[in-house]
């Protein structure tokens, strides 16, 4: 799979734009604050519905303006797909593949698989549990369209059950049998949700150790763990326990959505404990491993792209990234990037064809 036209109206500082890729390798170069990284932003919106810098989706209209188009063609098992991305404000973002609209953004997750890597990913370290739990989700949701139903579905179940909980506050009343209805409904979505997220973890993990050492040489020890109230009861029963600490709160306080990962290096948490070239390391080496889960699970390789990540990585890091892509380990890759020259020597190095757009 690989994107061969991108034409971009209004979104973010683009006025307008259009754009044909090689099939390899594609660098966008210039300063900073110029757009590069909204060319990416606008490639990965087109895979995930939605953009990886800003979630607020008004707010990648073009300053001014009342509405913005991402417009692309894909080239998909020898089948030519037009993808097209638009939101006008104070209307629903419209998501269509071939000019038909999709009923649900959620039923295009997975079709096409894409993997970023950039700075914004030091938030999977310093930010909560959301960001890692919202990581582990958007992997297996690539894959596992029901997966991404049954967590729309215990949202809003958890949703429903926090609302009746603030209703028999505010109201002096308790009504067991309802709140009972809402119990069952999470304890099932709950426990489906946990046992893929264990799986997909006991099959992910070694694939981010390998992806690690391979980046660090083994020179560090670090752990991936999941961290999960489910291990040890069901959701009913953690229900159950906790119900008088959810009426004084009035929120559920136990349950998936409270899961996490743990990541540490020589068993200290690495927020705290590892180094700026420590935790890039860790973080690229999972990213990495996304990737590579996603190509073995579904057959084909995800677009991957790189966020100026060549001016956080010295060159032996930068080196086994390109032995990487000398592999053919990689499909098409966009790159972003202030030195045009480094850009140039490092795609080289790779002797694949590739694409130079200037800023």
């Amino acid at each position: 799979m690989y994107l061969k036209k991108l034409s971009l109206l209004n979104y973010k500082n683009i006025v307008e734009s259009d754009y044909e890729f090689d099939a390899k390798i594609n660098c966008f170069v210039g300063k900073n604050g110029v757009g590069k990284t909204n060319v990416l932003d606008a490639i990965y919106h087109l895979a995930y519905g939605k953009s990886y810098f800003n979630p607020l989706a008004v707010q990648n209209i073009r300053h001014g303006e009342d509405f913005f188009v991402i417009d692309s063609t894909f080239e998909k098992n020898d089948r030519t797909e037009n993808i097209v991305c638009s939101l006008k404000k104070g209307q629903k973002k419209v998501l269509k593949r071939n000019g038909k609209p999709y009923d649900k953004l959620s039923e295009h997750i997975g079709f096409i698989p894409l993997v970023i890597i950039s700075p914004s990913d030091n938030d999977l370290i310093l930010e909560g549990s959301e960001t890692r739990r919202k990581f582990i989700d958007s992997v297996i949701s690539q894959l596992d369209a029901p997966y991404l139903q049954q967590l729309i579905n215990y949202q809003k179940v958890l949703s429903q059950r926090n609302a009746l909980l603030k209703y028999f506050a505010l109201n002096h009343t308790f009504d067991k049998d309802t709140l009972s209805i809402y119990n069952e409904q999470l304890n099932g979505l709950g426990h489906s949700i946990f046992e893929k997220r264990k799986r997909f973890l006991e099959d992910f993990i070694p694939i981010f150790n390998h992806h690690h050492e391979t980046i660090t040489g083994q020179a560090e020890n670090v752990n991936l763990g999941y961290q999960s109230q489910l291990h040890d009861k069901s959701l009913s029963t953690l229900l159950d326990e906790n119900l008088q600490r959810d009426r004084v709160l009035q929120y559920t306080s136990v349950g998936i959505h409270k899961d996490d990962l743990s990541f540490e290096i020589d068993e200290h948490p690495i927020k705290k404990f590892g180094s700026q070239g420590q935790q890039k390391s860790f973080l690229i080496a999972l990213k990495l491993a996304q990737f590579e889960f996603i190509k073995k699970q579904s057959g084909v390789s995800p677009i991957l792209l790189f966020d100026d990540i060549f001016d956080k990585l010295d060159e032996t890091r930068v080196a086994k990234i390109v032995q990487m892509i000398n592999n053919k380990t990689f499909g098409q890759i966009f790159i972003t990037d202030t030195h045009p020259e480094r850009t140039e020597e490092i795609v080289k190095a790779t002797h694949q064809s590739y694409t130079l757009f200037n800023f």
